[in-house]
């Protein structure tokens, strides 16, 4: 029996934590993806693995353990809001369901529209299950400390994530309360999606940073579950989703995102990062790229995404701003983190 004066969401936070505990506590030996070069000297390099597949979702290439289950963190975000789809949610605007797929920075337009999507469904910004926040947006978090503003739930980046889950419940006629139970009917519909997605069963249910149950997938799986949205017909949820999120990129993650102007510069193209060195990517009719760092960072997640989009015949132009990231010394630039030896063979 639950004990009432347990806090919100304490039985999802257990019983995932302890089915996560069991598994994967090994970790492989991942080459180096990633090099971190300054004034000609390595300085850091970041280890992990890369799988590139095809519409088919045939495995093209692959560095590193790309089955061991990972947790794609934000990544997953996507084939999850095609389970909120089936279960009924119908979003009034593309902007809408490209928010409930994407992390965004907390910039004004999506906190609104954000509070637009519970507000259609009856609710209210105090039903949203995740964390207050301050935004991630810099200006936008600057004048909140300023301002002496309190961080708020519309403000953290999975808030609109949220509101589609909870929509969905309305929709289904499900209970919003413990919506982020893993037992909850939602949760027990996202998990099959998304494992229905990857062609395999999900590996491992855990506590995100947003308070949701995260779900474990080989990064395999990671790659076909996002192409299969770009390659789904017109009118079908992945092809809504995946059409969605590249017509409002600005609402998958905001200004100056890599999602938003990677998705901005590559027609055709959707991205989602996922926190903890995640990244995925699919382009309709040539397949998708799925990663992650074994450090759990994010500096080297670009240049690695940029490796992975070059075999899928994106031009190296339409990459450029993204396959180099500079190392800043004193007043100029004093070297680069690029993809390594290992991604570009």
């Amino acid at each position: 029996m639950t004990d009432p004066a347990a806090p919100r969401h304490s039985r999802a936070r257990g019983g995932a934590l302890q089915r996560g505990r069991l598994q994967h506590l090994t970790w492989p030996d991942n080459p180096v993806l990633v090099e971190v070069e300054r004034s000609g000297f390595l300085e850091s390099v970041h280890r992990g693995s890369l799988v590139v597949v095809g519409p088919d979702g045939g495995v093209l290439s692959a560095v590193g353990d790309v089955e061991r289950p990972v947790l794609p963190r934000s990544a997953n975000k996507p084939v999850q809001a095609t389970a909120l789809l089936a279960a009924g949610w119908t979003p009034r605007s593309g902007e809408e369901l490209a928010i409930g797929a994407g992390s965004h920075s907390g910039e004004d337009g999506h906190r609104e529209l954000v509070a637009g999507v519970l507000a259609a469904a009856g609710l209210s910004p105090d039903d949203l299950g995740c964390p207050p926040a301050l935004p991630s947006h810099e200006a936008t978090r600057a004048a909140w400390l300023t301002a002496g503003r309190a961080p708020e739930r519309l403000a953290m980046n999975c808030s609109g994530k949220h509101a589609a889950m909870l929509s969905a419940c309305v929709a289904a006629g499900w209970p919003t309360e413990g919506y982020l139970e893993p037992e909850h009917p939602l949760q027990q519909a996202i998990e099959a999606r998304l494992g229905e997605a990857a062609g395999t069963p999900v590996a491992a249910v855990v506590v995100d940073g947003c308070g949701a149950p995260q779900h474990g997938l080989p990064l395999t799986g990671l790659a076909r579950g996002v192409s299969s949205l770009v390659e789904a017909a017109a009118g079908a949820p992945g092809r809504a989703v995946a059409d969605a999120m590249r017509a409002h990129p600005w609402f998958v993650a905001g200004t100056g995102r890599e999602d938003t102007d990677l998705m901005r510069a590559v027609d055709g193209l959707l991205v989602k990062g996922g926190a903890d060195g995640v990244h995925v990517a699919a382009l309709p009719g040539r397949g998708a790229v799925a990663l992650k760092l074994d450090d759990g960072g994010d500096r080297g997640r670009t240049p690695a995404l940029c490796a992975g989009l070059l075999r899928l015949g994106v031009p190296a132009e339409q990459l450029a701003a993204w396959s180099l990231t500079p190392v800043p010394g004193g007043d100029g630039v004093v070297g680069e983190v690029r993809a390594a030896a290992a991604l570009l063979s």
